[in-house]
């Protein structure tokens, strides 16, 4: 039975929680926030720490799950690595990527653990079954990607936790909290983006720093061309929409569902995925694959699993929307 710890105590560890829980030969076995009246939360038989160095010294967990907010997310791992743990990060592995690329020679410097990141939708069945054509040849090149993020985040989300409204905490809004995801697939699926031209700007009234809605144009290395864009200014949260364009063929995701489009417009169905319970349902329901693939590289000393190195590129494709929106210009990746 392998042991698992998770660091922050917050929304998204119970995404981890459900993972851990839904894996045979893992076992939840601590807890760790520096509220201690969460304490009163954690499920029965679990430990409470609020100090993380002596939760690690004394359950000696064979992996830590960070879920902390993103600025702790490269120095506490540091810190982790540093004690001998293996250490399961949640996105975004850094809020730049002068800090991402740190993290990645981090992971490097020590071979003896493993650090993996939690871009889960690079799992999804749909995501596979696309990579597998797009790599196959069979309809050609890629030509056109469109990738699309229609979600909400009213006021109470970015006042019930202050920092994902900051600049200096958070590193960002919608890009890098919510569409993050989405902008990491259209590379992993198409290939390099060599240049874009972005506008980032925020269409609600809640006073946070933060963007809420991007517009990207993308000129990919191979040729294509690309669009991306996020918001968090919808009036519900639907699903994540990507479709890409191959010279013999279109292909659409959504709704965990992969389609072939017809002349026509009909779909026709390729892989209809799990869809998540719950009204997390947009999220797409890959966390257990993924934690899953990670813990077996662990048990099997493997690199079979997403590592640190995999997601610096989508926080460079970050910085550099950031950077085309602040010149108003079409700018190298």
């Amino acid at each position: 039975m392998m042991r698992a710890a998770i660091l922050g105590f917050g929304t998204i560890s119970i995404v981890h929680i459900d993972a851990i829980a839904s894996n045979p030969g893992m076992e939840l076995v601590a807890i760790c926030d520096i509220n201690e009246e969460l304490a009163a939360k954690v499920p029965e038989g679990v430990k409470f720490y609020t100090d993380y160095k002596k939760m690690v010294e004394e359950v000696k967990p064979d992996v830590v799950h960070n879920c902390l907010p993103h600025y702790l997310h490269y120095p506490v791992t540091k810190e982790l690595v540093e004690m001998g743990c293996n250490v399961f990060c949640e996105k975004p592995i850094a809020l730049n990527t002068t800090e991402a690329e740190k993290f990645a020679a981090l992971e490097a410097a020590h071979p003896e653990v493993k650090i993996g990141v939690c871009l889960q939708n690079r799992m999804n069945e749909t995501t596979e079954a696309l990579k597998a054509i797009i790599d196959s040849g069979e309809y050609g090149k890629v030509i056109g990607v469109r990738g699309f993020v229609p979600w909400r985040r009213d006021e109470s989300y970015y006042r019930s936790q202050p920092w994902r409204g900051s600049w200096k905490l958070a590193g960002g809004g919608s890009m890098i909290n919510q569409s993050l995801h989405t902008l990491d697939l259209l590379y992993f699926l198409c290939g390099d983006i060599a240049k874009l031209h972005a506008v980032v700007g925020q269409t609600n009234e809640y006073g946070i720093e933060v963007e809420g809605d991007i517009i990207a144009r993308l000129e990919f290395a191979n040729g294509a061309n690309g669009l991306f864009f996020a918001t968090n200014n919808n009036w519900t949260n639907e699903s994540v929409q990507i479709r890409v364009a191959m010279e013999k063929g279109i292909f659409h995701i959504e709704d965990n569902t992969l389609y072939k489009v017809n002349p026509d417009s009909s779909r026709e169905v390729i892989v209809r995925a799990p869809r998540l319970e719950g009204i997390k349902f947009y999220y797409g329901a890959s966390h257990t694959r993924l934690v899953a693939r990670f813990y077996k590289a662990v048990a099997e000393n493997t690199d079979d699993f997403i590592h640190i190195s995999d997601g610096v590129m989508v926080v460079k494709l970050m910085d550099t929307i950031f950077r085309s929106a602040n010149t108003a210009s079409l700018v190298e990746v």
